[in-house]
């Protein structure tokens, strides 16, 4: 496969029903195509995550596709790492797509919806998908679609945001509103709890499923920073129930106000909390290893621990 850059837009829905805007979450990786090395820390931690647990995996993957491409920085990591015959990365916005084809030109790079993959079924041995599925209205179908693009055995690994992401921050401008404007409007999404997520990934039908969590805290001199570099990279508000009007002055810094005085240090800085949920699992096939059939032991747990084993229900001692 060639590498080079396309774009279909036939394949890019502008509305699909859930939480977010999708039109304008495209529209955000739109502007943060030219901002992104301003605030890209959470996709550098990410990417470095990925590339150390890859190396724990003792393969070589030889056709890899990148769902998410940002930057670019991501296949150009597995390049470097697997030289790879197939390496494919595709993002909604075709402004990121254009960074990330500069970026990593070895690659075949397409402007894509990650909710309607173009991969064809069992086309690839890894899937990585970093930072970009917490934005996704259909999770599960996401995933689903991921895991029929992988050969048997092949395996899938995500990034994504999740847990107390950003809690601070949706307080502060629930409480702002609510002074100022006395109603709230959502302004932080919701995000996946670890244990959802694991679930997720045994209902796509992957076997050997994990989920685990990193987190990332950023310590913020000037709490409106951090609503520049949430813009720059891209997490800007994106969801449908939105308020469709300019934020008001005064509930914007009262609401920066409410984060400073409720969750700054001693020092005046505003830690903020960025919890990232990694995700992997691999495609079933008879290769692999399988649990062993209930009854089929041929060793006592007690005899392996080199202890006593009693019956359910004995107390006598404590």
């Amino acid at each position: 496969m060639a590498p080079g850059y396309t774009i279909n837009p036939m394949i890019i829905p502008d509305a699909t029903p859930g939480p977010f805007d999708r039109a304008a979450r495209r529209r955000h990786r739109d502007r943060a195509g030219a901002t992104l090395g301003e605030a890209d820390f959470l996709l550098a931690h990410a990417r470095a995550e990925i590339d150390e647990r890859l190396a724990d995996v003792n393969r070589r993957f030889a056709r890899i596709a990148v769902v998410g491409a940002g930057d670019g920085s991501v296949a150009r990591m597995l390049h470097a790492r697997y030289a790879p015959e197939r390496l494919v990365q595709l993002d909604a916005s075709p402004a990121m797509a254009r960074r990330a084809a500069r970026t990593c030109p070895e690659a075949l790079t397409l402007v894509a919806d990650e909710e309607a993959l173009p991969l064809a079924e069992e086309a690839f041995d890894l899937v990585v998908a970093p930072l970009v599925l917490h934005g996704i209205n259909d999770l599960p179908g996401a995933l689903i679609q991921m895991r029929r693009a992988l050969m048997p055995d092949g395996l899938l690994m995500a990034a994504m945001l999740a847990g107390d992401t950003l809690a601070p921050l949706r307080d502060a401008f629930a409480r702002a509103e609510i002074e100022t404007v006395d109603g709230i409007s959502p302004r932080v999404a919701p995000m996946a709890d670890l244990r959802d997520l694991g679930g997720l990934l045994q209902r796509a039908g992957l076997a050997l499923p994990v989920a685990d969590r990193d987190t990332l805290t950023v310590r913020y001199r000037s709490p409106l920073r951090l609503l520049h570099d949430l813009r720059a990279m891209g997490e800007a508000n994106a969801l449908a129930e939105r308020r469709r009007v300019f934020l008001r002055r005064d509930t914007l810094m009262r609401a920066m106000a409410i984060l400073a005085e409720d969750h700054g240090d001693a020092d005046g800085r505003v830690p903020i909390r960025f919890d990232i949920a990694f995700l992997h699992g691999w495609a079933p096939s008879p290769e692999q290893q399988q649990p062993l059939r209930p009854g089929s032991a041929t060793m006592r747990l007690a005899d392996a621990l080199g202890t006593e084993e009693r019956p359910l229900g004995d107390n006598s001692e404590h």
